[in-house]
Formats: C-alpha cells, structure tokens, sequence
C-alpha cells in the first residue's frame, strides 16, 4: 500500500513537472491571439490514471503557470479577480471532469481515455467562454467590433476560442488514448 502511494507521488510529481514545461513552451506556439494548450494532455492521464483529484491537482498547476506566464495578461488587465477565478477555475475543472469521466467508463478504459480526452477541452473551453461572459463581455464586445465581427457570440466562438479548441480537442482524442495505453500496459506487466 506504502510503496502504491509512493508510485502515484512520484508519477504525478512528473506529470506536474510535464504540465509546467508544456505550458511554458506551449506559451510560445500560437494560434491567432491565444496559446495553445497542449498541456491537457497530461493532465487527461493524470486524472485517467490516478483519479480526479489527480487531475484536478495537475489542471490547477497548469492554471497557475497560465496566472503567472502572463498568458492572462490581457485579461487581467480588465478584471484581476475574474481572470484569476476563470484561470483557476477552467484549468482545475477540466482535470477534474477528466477523471470523473474517466471513472464513469472505466470499464471500458479505451472509451474511457476517449471520453475523458474529450471533456478536458471542453470544460477547459466552456469555462473561459463563462468567464468571458461574467466577467469580460464588455471589453471583449469591443475586441469584435474591432475586428469587424457583428455579434459577439460569434467572436467568441470562432475568434477567441474556434481553432484552439479544435485542436485541443483533436490533439488530446488522437494522444491520450494511446499514451493512457501504454501506460496501462507498462503497469500491468
């Protein structure tokens, strides 16, 4: 039991250490105004493998490399309290989910790295989304009336988060499976 608990500290111990360098890195690789997260990677096996508060744990890591990378800058330069809530709220949550729903499929773990690849971005989406509309809707109006959008939901949707998300959605589909897998076979031998 000692020695089990051991394993899961140190595994998530280098996935906390992954989810840090993939962030910083992932800070410089961008797509239109925002970062891409390749980070939820990670995060998704981490939470597939040692349960949600794992998950929750290493999405909490990613939101405060997010805080303090300045990847929130333009952001916090509007609302300091509701981009801090929305980072560490959409961050902790996506791992969160992952591995409830992780959990709920965990018979058959193939679909179950699926699902949770999947909910991790779309929590990680759908809570900026809520922030920006609690918090930003304003400032973020004006950024699509400056960029010539007529609505605001459409600016949102496909200025601020439309390619990102698809490609974190796609990323983590294709990549979480298969290293869930491997880590799975790895364990059972």
């Amino acid at each position: 039991m000692k020695n089990e608990k051991t394993r899961k500290i140190a595994a998530v111990g280098i996935l906390t250490a992954i989810v840090i360098v993939l962030q910083l890195m992932g800070s410089f690789i961008r797509f239109g105004p925002f970062s891409i997260s390749l980070v939820l990677i990670p995060i998704v096996v981490g939470a597939a493998l040692y349960g949600p508060f794992a998950g929750a744990f290493l999405g909490f890591v990613f939101s405060m490399v997010v805080l303090l990378s300045g990847d929130a800058a333009a952001f916090l330069a509007v609302n300091v309290f509701g981009t801090i809530l929305t980072v560490i709220a959409k961050g902790t949550l996506a791992g969160f989910c992952a591995g409830i729903v992780y959990r709920l499929f965990s018979r058959k773990p193939f679909l179950a790295a699926v699902m949770a690849a999947i909910s991790a971005p779309v929590v990680n989406t759908g809570m900026f989304l809520i922030g920006c509309f609690l918090f930003f809707l304003p400032t973020v109006s004006a950024w699509a009336q400056a960029l010539g959008f007529e609505n605001v939901g459409s600016y949102m949707i496909f200025g601020l988060v439309g390619g990102n998300f698809l490609f974190e959605l796609l990323t983590n589909i294709i990549l979480s499976p298969i290293i869930v897998r491997v880590i799975d076979m790895g364990r059972n031998r």
